[in-house]
């Protein structure tokens, strides 16, 4: 993963922004409002993870758009303003298309969002929230987390191993059932190992005695405070001016959506600022950077400390 400034926030600020524009994604769909989502979910992720992203898209991303879009017309004939009638007499309205498009839209800006998440949100950040409350969730929910990588990783190295010793692996439908039984008899045995020898450090360290304390990894300071309500902040008025009417938009019987004023475009305004937060705070902190690398501070240091 890139280096990423909003990677090193408090986890709870971490997952309140994820929660956050997940949460208004999934349950206002509206054109402009999917639209913001989707661009900024686009760009953070491409931000994070780069080629991997193009990758994502272009393999699930993009076919579950296409997939929505396409079948929501075809199944979905409600609407007053018909475009044209298929062979079997059925209507494709403009309403059912369009929202086919937004729906395909939102899911996408899920998805997206839904990788940031996994990059941002480690393992450890969630024991950390929720280690106190429910410890043993947490920490089947972590270990998964850190398995899951690490048992394609093993597949990925078994299977190289193999092939490296008998090349004739593959050639034949046989042949290549014979190693992948081979591949996922090794990985089993070794994931097995591996849970025991988890489980005994586990016991050794004092895992489940009374009395266990654990050292904090994170801590709340200034900058979290300032995010968290900042976030909150626009949250509640994108939420507020769209509970209110401000931002509506009707897809059935006929297109109708509420006209841009003052709060409307407030609600956007915060909608936005709050699904751009860790781009606008890379940008800061690299700001910062180049400032402090300007005036010379570091260097100076260096030369007093020689």
């Amino acid at each position: 993963m890139r280096r990423d400034a909003f990677h090193t926030v408090h986890p709870a600020v971490d997952l309140a922004f994820f929660l956050f524009v997940m949460l208004i994604t999934a349950f206002v769909l509206h054109p402009a409002v999917t639209g913001i989502s989707l661009a900024a979910a686009l760009t953070y992720a491409i931000c994070l993870k780069g080629r991997k992203t193009l990758r994502l898209c272009l393999t699930f991303v993009l076919p579950v758009v296409v997939i929505v879009a396409v079948f929501n017309p075809l199944f979905n004939h409600a609407g007053t303003t018909v475009l044209f009638y298929m062979k079997n007499g059925n209507a494709v309205t403009m309403e059912a298309v369009l929202y086919g498009a937004v729906s395909a839209c939102m899911f996408a800006a899920l998805i997206l969002w839904c990788s940031c998440l996994t990059a941002v949100m480690t393992s450890d950040k969630y024991v950390y929230l929720f280690g106190r409350a429910i410890p043993t969730l947490s920490l089947v929910f972590s270990m998964v987390l850190r398995f899951v990588p690490r048992l394609f990783a093993r597949i990925k190295l078994v299977s190289e191993a193999q092939k490296s010793v008998a090349p004739s692996f593959g050639k034949s439908p046989i042949k290549a059932a014979s190693h992948g039984l081979s591949v996922l008899s090794a990985t089993v045995t070794w994931a097995l190992e591996s849970a025991v020898t988890v489980s005994d450090s586990m016991h050794s360290r004092g895992y489940g005695l009374p009395g266990r304390t654990s050292f904090p990894l994170f801590r709340f300071d200034r900058r979290d405070a300032v995010l968290g309500i900042s976030m909150l902040v626009c949250f509640a008025l994108s939420a507020a001016a769209m509970a209110t009417g401000h931002i509506r938009f009707r897809f059935y019987p006929s297109v109708k959506y509420s006209p841009a004023d003052a709060l409307s475009l407030i609600g956007y305004a915060a909608f936005l600022i709050l699904c751009i937060t860790p781009l606008l705070l890379n940008i800061w902190e690299r700001a910062s950077l180049a400032r402090a690398l300007g005036s010379g501070s570091f260097s100076k240091k260096t030369a007093d400390g020689g």
